[in-house]
């Protein structure tokens, strides 16, 4: 009988042992890789088809990267992700004319975009990470669609941006970058995310059409030189930053479904988004793509040209 009591007794106390190391062990595994909300911890190394965190980055700014910062010429003065070149989406827009002229601020052509890409050094070989601030427009995610747009697969964005380098501590640096020119040439571009001012006119009844703005300009509001206020018809109001974390990294899959199923929109509709100017908007095309919606176009020219043409409805 003492010798079954023994045994008994050695049992329960390896069994309590097993369990405090799986009560212990499973949390921590946890904090290593999800915050809980799906997406990644900054502390770990993530880099997705569209996105690469700061721990990614920190790893990796050694290595032969393009490093783009998409803020504006004035906060790179500031301080800067050390490497990086300051570029803006105008550089590679058609900017003759004003807001309201027919393919102001549009995406240039093959030709054009080649001398352009060529001039900061871009190349299929090395991997583009592209930055912004997340309290902007979205200007990585524009650059990033037109990179996508020219064939260029290797691009990526800094998920939540030049705050979350800060945030980790990253290295900042004052010293200007100079891009190594380059040879790409862009043989053809990929449409299948750009929407024209016709198409949409033809798909208005048929597709979903998300307007990227702030509910304000949804509803009227011409701060920034449209020549009319108001909406697309149908369009219905999502702002881009709603697909953005309060720290400004971008929402898990998960949520960002969520959040288009609630609006009763689905991985399988045509959708098409737009903006003021085709930049909040190119940021939403190049999210929903992510999350899976295949069939998402981006309206370049925006509110500024269809407000401009009087022919055209708004509500």
């Amino acid at each position: 009988m003492l010798r079954k009591g023994l045994l008994l007794l050695c049992l329960l106390v390896f069994s309590l042992a097993l369990v405090a190391c799986g009560s212990s062990d499973t949390p921590a595994q946890e904090s290593q890789s999800d915050n809980g909300s799906g997406t990644p911890n900054e502390s770990t190394a993530v880099a997705t088809d569209y996105l690469v965190n700061v721990a990614w980055l920190m790893e990796n700014l050694d290595q032969n990267l393009l490093i783009i910062d998409a803020r504006g010429d004035d906060p790179y003065e500031n301080g800067h992700i050390p490497g990086s070149i300051p570029v803006r989406w105008q550089q590679f827009s058609t900017m003759e004319g004003g807001p309201g002229d027919e393919n102001w601020g549009t995406l240039l052509d093959a030709n054009s975009l080649s001398e352009h890409l060529s001039s900061i050094g871009v190349n299929n070989e090395q991997k583009i990470i592209i930055y912004a601030d997340p309290n902007g427009w979205g200007e990585d995610g524009r650059i990033l669609w037109m990179l996508r747009m020219a064939g260029v697969e290797n691009s990526r964005i800094l998920d939540g941006g030049w705050p979350a380098w800060v945030s980790e501590n990253g290295e900042v640096s004052k010293a200007a970058s100079v891009a190594i020119v380059s040879d790409i040439e862009v043989s053809d571009l990929n449409y299948d995310t750009f929407a024209t001012t016709d198409w949409l006119y033809e798909n208005l009844e048929t597709a979903v059409i998300i307007d990227t703005r702030n509910p304000k300009e949804y509803e009227g509001a011409t701060d920034f030189g449209e020549a009319r206020g108001g909406h697309i018809p149908n369009a219905i109001n999502i702002p881009f930053k709603e697909f953005l974390n309060n720290d400004g990294t971008i929402k898990s899959i998960p949520e960002i479904q969520t959040l288009m199923s609630n609006n009763n929109i689905s991985t399988s509709d045509q959708i098409v988004t737009y903006c003021t100017a085709g930049i909040r908007s190119a940021h939403m095309t190049m999210v929903l793509k992510m999350a899976g919606y295949e069939n998402v176009k981006n309206y370049d020219a925006s509110i500024y040209e269809w407000a401009g043409n009087e022919s055209l409805p708004l509500e």
